[in-house]
């Protein structure tokens, strides 16, 4: 019996909740075309996406405060200009999913929880609007039992209030549990709520190996533990 299957005594999670962008859905291309549409639209230099996919991770409001500061988290930024900025991106991101796509190994992890009665559960940052509809048009909507996007709650990754609520609301024990993910905030927010992550390689992770939060687990794809729960 690996590691893994020591932790959850040689019996697969009762919940998996997975984070979405970098996770899931390599969505940094149409989020980058987004940006950019708002960018022009405010008479401002548009950006490569390679800097969107560092920037992606920490919600919306987030990522526009960085598109307007270049990265700068700590810059002054005009209020207004932001509240602006925002709700253009609102509005242009539900028009750009056309060149986003499912990374290796998702739907056959995803097949394989489903048929362990696995119950699952999405724990984005994205708004929770886009979150389902970007999902089904993927053809993965229907493997989750829950979608909680940042602004579903009043706090969001690396909060551990998501995660605490999808338990609650799945009736698992913190132990029975596995959080998926690809960024600081992901492997913050598990810990924080005392739930085993495991992080992946790829994804945006703000540039930083992922290996440096130190997450329960470290894995190269989904492919990597699915395999790893067979054995």
């Amino acid at each position: 019996m690996n590691i893994l299957q020591h932790y959850y005594q040689g019996k697969y999670p009762k919940l998996v909740m997975f984070d979405l962008d970098g996770t899931l859905v390599d969505s940094a291309p149409d989020i980058a075309i987004a940006v950019n549409k708002t960018l022009t639209e405010l008479g401002l230099p548009v950006v490569s996406e390679d800097k969107v996919r560092l920037w992606v991770g920490n919600g919306a409001e987030m990522l526009i405060r960085r598109a307007l500061t270049d990265g700068d988290d700590n810059r002054p930024l005009d209020q207004s200009l932001w509240t602006k900025a925002y709700k253009l991106s609102l509005g242009y991101y539900p028009y750009h999913h056309d060149i986003k796509y499912l990374y290796h190994g998702v739907k056959t992890f995803l097949e394989a929880m489903q048929k362990q009665s696995v119950k699952m559960a999405i724990v984005t940052n994205k708004p929770v609007q886009f979150v389902e509809p970007l999902l089904k048009e993927l053809g993965i909507g229907h493997y989750f039992d829950w979608f909680i996007g940042g602004d579903s709650l009043p706090q969001k990754k690396p909060a551990p209030e998501p995660l605490l609520y999808v338990l609650d609301q799945a009736g698992a024990k913190r132990e029975e549990a596995l959080f998926v993910g690809d960024s600081r905030s992901d492997v913050r927010a598990a810990k924080a709520a005392n739930v085993p992550c495991a992080a992946l390689t790829y994804g945006y992770n703000h540039g930083e190996p992922i290996a440096n939060e130190n997450p329960t687990w470290v894995i190269d794809d989904l492919n990597d533990l699915l395999k790893i729960f067979a054995k």
